[in-house]
C-alpha cells in the first residue's frame, strides 16, 4: 500500500473515530439512571425508559468496540502492517477497507 493510500485510510479512520465520539456524547443522556419515582412516571413509561436505557448502553458498547478496532487499525498503519490479511497475508482489497477500514481478514479468510 502506498503512502497516498495510507494517508487516505488514516483520515477515514480518524473521521469515523470522531463520528463515534460525537454519537457517544449525544447518547449520554439516554444512558443515564432511570428515576424510580412512580408518582411522576407510570409503570409502563418507566419500563419503556429502562428498555431505552438498555438499548443506549448496548449501542455504546458497540461504539466502544468499533473505536477499539479503529485505533488498532491506526496502530497497524503506523507500523506499516495495514492492508494485509491476518489469515493468508494477501493484500486486502481497497473496496473492503473503504467499507470497513478496521478489517483484518480478506473475504475468503473471514468465511473460513
Amino acid at each position: 500500500m502506498n503512502e497516498t493510500q495510507l494517508t487516505h485510510f488514516r483520515a477515514l479512520i480518524q473521521e469515523r473515530l470522531q463520528e463515534l465520539g460525537d454519537s457517544s456524547a449525544v447518547g449520554q443522556s439516554a444512558r443515564a439512571v432511570v428515576e424510580l419515582d412512580q408518582q411522576s412516571v407510570g409503570r409502563l413509561s418507566r419500563m419503556d425508559a429502562l428498555q431505552n436505557q438498555a438499548m443506549a448502553k448496548a449501542q455504546q458498547a458497540r461504539r466502544e468496540v468499533e473505536a477499539r478496532r479503529l485505533r488498532l487499525a491506526l496502530d497497524r498503519i503506523s507500523a506499516r502492517e495495514y492492508g494485509y490479511c491476518d489469515g493468508c497475508g494477501d493484500d486486502l482489497p481497497e473496496r473492503r477497507l473503504t467499507l470497513d477500514p478496521a478489517a483484518t481478514l480478506c473475504v475468503s479468510c473471514a468465511r473460513g
